[in-house]
């Protein structure tokens, strides 16, 4: 498949606000980006012209943003929506091997729907962890640092060579990742045998780090994760805001050229080319 036949479904519904970063990251790699409402996959309230299937796309976004104004939990009404209207069509989705990237808001989603960390099956019926309120109390909009640590079976990495650190901002009030505190440690242990963890935040130096390097206080210093499959990726900061290098905080050292956020869409736009 060529880049430019991959169809890319940016879905959104009121309260998000990174759509247009996320769909013109994957427009500038020459593929068919197109933001969706999600009354458009569930048919409700649209005309026919308007309606989408998601069976049309061969990656779907959920971007960053405040999803219905991240009210009862961050990304839970989102993740309702989908869950009660698309749960046949995401699970087919994602069992076909097409990719699903949450950013921010939208690694929040992947969480709530039982998408991510997935440790029993494709969507777990219940959320298995959780994304809560940041250890500082406040919303954190900073350079952050991270390391990938993925062994290869994420299809968002494969071209971010191993122990890279890569500077991706990030922008959230609620990224601090956590598991059932009686079995954290085994499921963390489990995520790592299943080479399920992607990023981890890190100092300049390259090592596990507290605050302001982990700006959550997320477990084990995790800022991003996928499913076992490596099709299905969720992460707190914003690979879209650094598509390019002039939009890196130190920008006048080095203005030319990608940005460290650019190599997660080049990566799965690779996969898609070659297995789907």
């Amino acid at each position: 498949m060529k880049a430019s036949h991959v169809k890319v479904c940016v879905l959104r519904i009121e309260g998000t606000n990174c759509e247009e970063e996320s769909y013109l990251a994957f427009k500038r790699l020459g593929t068919k980006p197109e933001k969706v409402h999600l009354k458009q996959l569930t048919g409700t309230d649209v005309s026919n012209e308007e309606k989408r299937s998601l069976s049309e796309y061969q990656i779907l976004v959920l971007p960053g943003g405040f999803s219905a104004g991240d009210y009862v939990r961050a990304g839970a009404i989102f993740a309702a929506r989908m869950k009660s209207k698309l749960s046949g069509d995401l699970v087919e989705f994602i069992k076909s091997g097409r990719p699903v990237l949450g950013i921010c808001n939208g690694f929040q989603i992947l969480v709530e729907t039982g998408l991510l960390p997935a440790m029993s099956g494709v969507m777990a019926g219940i959320p298995e962890a959780v994304l809560g309120t940041n250890d500082s109390g406040r919303f954190e909009c900073r350079p952050t640092l991270l390391r990938k640590v993925n062994r290869g079976s994420c299809a968002f990495t494969s071209r971010i060579s191993p122990d890279k650190i890569s500077l991706i901002p990030s922008a959230h009030a609620e990224g601090k990742l956590m598991f059932p505190l009686d079995r954290s440690k085994k499921i963390v242990r489990e995520l790592e045998d299943n080479d399920q963890i992607v990023f981890k935040y890190v100092d300049p130096e390259g090592n596990l780090a507290s605050y302001p390097w982990c700006p959550n206080g997320s477990t084990d210093n995790i800022a991003g994760i996928c499913n076992r499959e490596g099709n299905v990726f969720g992460l707190m900061p914003h690979p879209e805001r650094v598509f390019f290098k002039f939009t890196h905080p130190d920008w006048t050292r080095q203005p030319d050229g990608p940005g460290d956020g650019r190599v997660v869409f080049e990566s799965v736009l690779d996969y898609v080319t070659k297995k789907l």
